[in-house]
C-alpha cells in the first residue's frame, strides 16, 4: 500500500501528497534520538513498564539500544524480548497531539560479534558521550527487530506501517535540514508565509507559522482571530537539498506575489 494523508482542516483544499506514512515514519526515527521503551515487567507480569531510552538506528531503520544489565529494561528482555519504542516529534512547542510519534513494535534481542561491532560505531556516533561507559562489562547492545509500526502524523492523520514497508522506506532527504529551514522561514519570511497561505492555500490568515517541510512541500499553521488552521502548500517539483528547496521557496514566492499584483 501506498498511503498519502491530506489536509483536512481547510476546506475545498486540493489533495495535496505528502511522503508515505512509512516514509514519515522513518523519518521520524532518523531525527529522534530518544525514546520510550516499553518492557513487560517480570515483577508484575503483563503489566508495561516505560524507560527512557536513547537510541541510534541502522541502516534499516532498527534501533539500537546501549543498556546495562542491572537496569530492569534489560532484565525484562532477558525474560520476555518483546517490546515497544514510541519516538515523538523532537522540538516540538505546539499541542502535543498535533505533534508526530510513531511506536515501532518487535523484539529487541542482544548483539554480539560483527553485529554489535557495528552497532557500536553507529551507535558511537549519534551519542558520543556513550564513549565512557560503553566498554563496562555490564553494558551491551541490543537491536529491535521491527514486527509492526503504527505512525500518527497528527489530527485525522494515523495507521498502522507494515515492518516490509518501514523497512523499505527511506528518511526524507531534507530531514537534517529541515529544522534549519523552518527556523529560517519563521524568523526572517514570516510575510511570505502569510502569503503562501493566502495566494496558494486560499486562506486568509493573521499569522502563518511553517511546522514542518519535505520534499514535496510543506505545512503551516495559519491563526485567523481566535481560529486556528493548518495548510499543506505543495513544492512545484521535488526538492532534495536546502539549495534547491531555498530555490524553490523564493520561485513560489516570486509567483504568489505576481498572482496578486495588480
Amino acid at each position: 500500500m501506498n498511503r498519502h494523508a491530506y489536509p483536512t482542516d481547510v476546506p475545498d483544499t486540493p489533495l495535496v501528497p505528502e511522503p508515505t506514512y512509512a516514509e514519515r515514519a522513518r523519518t521520524l526515527v532518523y531525527v529522534g534520538r530518544i525514546g520510550t521503551l516499553s518492557t513487560l515487567s517480570r515483577k508484575h507480569p503483563a503489566h508495561p513498564f516505560g524507560s527512557v531510552m536513547p537510541y541510534a538506528i541502522d541502516a534499516r531503520g532498527r534501533p539500537l539500544f546501549l543498556i546495562s544489565t542491572m537496569a530492569m529494561h534489560t532484565q525484562n528482555l532477558q525474560a520476555d524480548p518483546r517490546a515497544s519504542l514510541l519516538v515523538t516529534q523532537p522540538n516540538w512547542a505546539g499541542d502535543p497531539l498535533a505533534a508526530g510519534r510513531v511506536t515501532l513494535m518487535g523484539e529487541a534481542r542482544p548483539l554480539s560479534g560483527a553485529d554489535a561491532t557495528l552497532a557500536r560505531q553507529t551507535y558511537l556516533g549519534r551519542h558520543s558521550n556513550a564513549v565512557y561507559w560503553v566498554d563496562f562489562g555490564d553494558f551491551g547492545f541490543y537491536r529491535l527487530e521491527i514486527t509492526d509500526v503504527y505512525f500518527v502524523g497528527g489530527f485525522a492523520a494515523m495507521d498502522w506501517v507494515s515492518a516490509d514497508e518501514y523497512l523499505a522506506a527511506r528518511h526524507d532527504p531534507l530531514a537534517d535540514a529541515a529544522a534549519g529551514i523552518i527556523e529560517h522561514m519563521n524568523h526572517d519570511h514570516a510575510d511570505a508565509l502569510v502569503t503562501f497561505a493566502r495566494v496558494l492555500a486560499g486562506t486568509e490568515s493573521d499569522e502563518a507559522v511553517m511546522i514542518s517541510v519535505d520534499r514535496l512541500g510543506f505545512k503551516l499553521r495559519l491563526k485567523s482571530g481566535a481560529r486556528l488552521s493548518s495548510a499543506r502548500i505543495p513544492f512545484p517539483r521535488e526538492v532534495t537539498t536546502t539549495e534547491q528547496c531555498r530555490a524553490v521557496l523564493i520561485e513560489m514566492l516570486s509567483d504568489a506575489r505576481q498572482r496578486t499584483s495588480p
